[in-house]
C-alpha cells in the first residue's frame, strides 16, 4: 500500500461516478485516512459512509474562506497533520462564448480556481509546518486544447488558470518539501458527462481518441495516487495527461 496512515483531503468527493469519489476508495485501499468535502452535505456522508470506518466527511463550501478554514480546524483536531490535498470541485457549463453571463462566469472560476486557492491556503501552514506534503490539482484538456466537449471558454479558463497557479505554487513552495502538480483529464465517463452524450456523438469522440474508448473515472484515479505518493517525490510542478491520446503536444 502506498498511502499507510496519511491524511488525505479530496473536495468534490461525492458524486456516485465521479474522479473524487474514485480517487477517495484508492486512496482508502492504499492505506490512507480519507477526509472528502463537498457542498452536497447528503451526498458527501453517505460517501464516507461507503468507504468505511476511519474515515470523514465535511459540508464545506470551497468557495467561502471561513468555511475552508473551519473544515481544515476541524480535520487537524481529528488527525493532527494534513499529508494530502486534491483539488477536485468543480463545475461545467456547456455555453458558447456570447451566452456566458458574468454570473457563469464567476460561478466556474470560484468553484475551480478560487476554490483551488483557499483550500491550499488552509492545509499550506500545516504542510510547511511538518516540511512536507502533496497537492493534487484537477484541471482539463479543456486548458490545453481550448475548450473540450462541454465546457464553455469560461470552463477554459479556470482550468487554466489551475495549471498556471499549480506551478507558481510549486516553484514557491518546494523549498518546504511541498510537490504541487496537476492532472488534465481528457473525456471521463462521469455523472458529469453522463445523459449528455448520444450514441452517435460519442462515437465521434471514442474515433478521435486513439486508445479507442472514453476514459473512467479509476483512470485519474490511478495517477492522483502516484502524485499523492512517494513513487512522484521528485515530481513538482508537472501536468499528468489522462486523455486516451485525444490531446498530444
Amino acid at each position: 500500500m502506498l498511502l499507510i496512515d496519511k491524511i488525505a483531503i479530496i473536495t468534490g468527493g461525492a458524486s456516485i461516478r465521479g474522479i473524487g469519489k474514485a480517487t477517495a476508495h484508492l486512496f482508502a485501499e492504499n492505506g490512507a485516512k480519507v477526509v472528502i468535502l463537498d457542498i452536497d452535505e447528503d451526498a458527501v456522508f453517505t460517501a464516507a459512509e461507503d468507504l468505511g470506518s476511519g474515515h470523514y466527511a465535511f459540508s464545506c463550501d470551497v468557495t467561502k474562506k471561513d468555511e475552508c478554514e473551519k473544515t481544515v480546524e476541524l480535520i487537524l483536531q481529528k488527525f493532527k497533520t494534513i499529508d494530502i490535498l486534491v483539488n477536485n470541485a468543480g463545475i461545467t457549463q456547456p455555453l458558447k462564448t456570447l451566452d456566458i453571463s458574468e454570473e457563469n462566469y464567476q460561478n466556474v472560476l470560484d468553484v475551480s480556481l478560487k476554490g483551488m486557492l483557499l483550500m491550499s491556503q488552509a492545509v499550506l501552514p500545516t504542510m510547511k509546518k511538518n516540511n512536507h506534503g502533496s497537492i493534487i490539482n484537477m484541471s482539463s484538456v479543456s486548458a490545453q486544447r481550448g475548450g473540450g466537449i462541454f465546457g464553455g471558454a469560461h470552463y477554459s479558463a479556470a482550468k487554466s488558470g489551475m495549471l498556471g497557479m499549480s506551478k507558481a505554487m510549486a516553484r514557491e513552495l518546494g523549498a518546504f518539501g511541498i510537490r504541487i502538480n496537476s492532472i488534465a483529464p481528457g473525456l471521463i465517463d462521469t455523472d458529469i458527462t453522463q445523459g449528455k452524450l448520444d450514441s452517435k456523438l460519442k462515437q465521434k469522440i471514442i474515433e478521435n481518441i486513439p486508445l479507442g474508448r472514453l476514459g473512467e473515472a479509476k483512470n485519474v484515479a490511478s495517477a492522483c495516487l502516484f502524485l499523492a505518493s512517494d513513487l512522484s517525490e521528485y515530481i513538482t510542478g508537472s501536468v499528468i495527461d489522462v486523455n486516451g491520446g485525444m490531446h498530444m503536444h
